[in-house]
């Protein structure tokens, strides 16, 4: 079976082995998370799973969604997030998935959104080295040569040019479960997650296992 769950950032903080060696850790409040939906080849062209986690007010929940959740029976959540599988016949509508799926040592990928940094300019945006300092230099935090000044005359698609940096969908590959605790729904993730405090991340079996 896939483990998949949806969970929200608390934050970061260190653990210590039972070698006395520092651990850098993402806490994450990882479910309980309820099965909406389950989509097959049969009926939808692919396997997957629909969760939702996470409270909300039923005032602030539109119709369509809740349509979603009133034909699976179950009370509406703030997230739905849809986990692609290769059978999901063995999951119902109505399951519970809680943070018990994962075990200590397994290997997980993490999705969330990265913080948005707004407008930036070159040196921030792509790490890219500033000009000379000097009063008559004229160049210094400008993103560089546009091209050829005649033929092709143009800007080059793909060229680091300033724009808005942050807010993309970011996945960190192969995170190493620290520790499980069920009482509190908590998981302990080895290593830094993308988002900010707060925010909802896709956790997920590692697609490329290894340690």
């Amino acid at each position: 079976m896939q483990k998949n769950i949806l969970g929200r950032k608390l934050g970061m903080t260190q653990i210590f082995d039972e070698n006395g060696i520092v651990i850098p850790v993402t806490v994450i409040e990882a479910g309980p998370c309820s099965v909406v939906q389950v989509k097959t080849v049969e009926t939808d062209g692919y396997n997957a799973t629909v969760l939702s986690f996470g409270e909300i007010k039923d005032k602030n929940v539109n119709k369509p969604i809740k349509g979603i959740f009133a034909k699976a029976k179950l009370p509406a959540k703030r997230y739905l997030r849809e986990f692609k599988c290769e059978d999901s016949n063995e999951v119902s509508v109505g399951d519970e998935v809680k943070v018990d799926v994962f075990q200590m040592g397994d290997m997980v990928d993490v999705s969330g959104t990265s913080k948005g940094k707004g407008f930036q300019g070159v040196i921030k945006r792509h790490g890219q080295h500033r000009g000379p300092m000097g009063h008559g230099s004229m160049y210094h935090r400008r993103p560089g040569s546009m091209g050829p000044t005649s033929s092709p005359g143009r800007v080059f698609k793909g060229k680091k040019l300033p724009g808005h940096m942050g807010m993309k969908t970011i996945t960190i590959q192969n995170l190493e479960v620290v520790r499980v605790d069920l009482d509190k729904n908590v998981l302990l993730v080895k290593g830094s997650v993308p988002g900010a405090k707060g925010s909802l991340l896709k956790i997920k079996q590692a697609v490329k296992a290894s340690k």
